[in-house]
């Protein structure tokens, strides 16, 4: 490259155990070394963070994602609710909704948000 920055190059691997904040909520970061966790509190919290990037960065972290051979996941309450990068596969839902590149799980949705529910009615008791 003529501007003396480097390509990213597969693969790559990350180490990593991290704790982020994103618009005050918590976010726990983790890594398998070719796989990134992204633990977010909720579903809602979830959604706030993805609405949060623009649809060219996310296109953008894509690409990178998949150049250096990583996946990232989103998780709420352990469960997968969506993925991009290397071994992302959008479908009709990520179509219809406006977010492909990224692969959104409606049953890991669905699951985190009864586990959700379920810890709000326990705090309840």
């Amino acid at each position: 490259m003529s501007d003396g920055v480097e390509s990213p190059r597969a693969p790559l691997s990350v180490e990593a155990d991290l704790t982020l904040s994103v618009d005050g909520a918590q976010a726990r970061v983790q890594s398998t070394g070719e796989r990134l966790f992204v633990e977010i509190p909720s579903v809602v919290s979830a959604v706030a963070l993805l609405n949060g990037l623009p649809l060219t960065e996310l296109r953008r972290l894509h690409e990178l994602l998949t150049t250096t051979g990583l996946a990232l996941e989103v998780r709420a309450h352990q469960r997968t609710v969506a993925v991009l990068g290397t071994g992302a596969r959008p479908g009709a839902l990520s179509r219809q909704l406006g977010v492909f590149p990224l692969e959104l799980r409606f049953w890991g949705v669905a699951s985190a948000l009864g586990a959700g529910l379920a810890r709000t009615a326990e705090r309840l008791r």
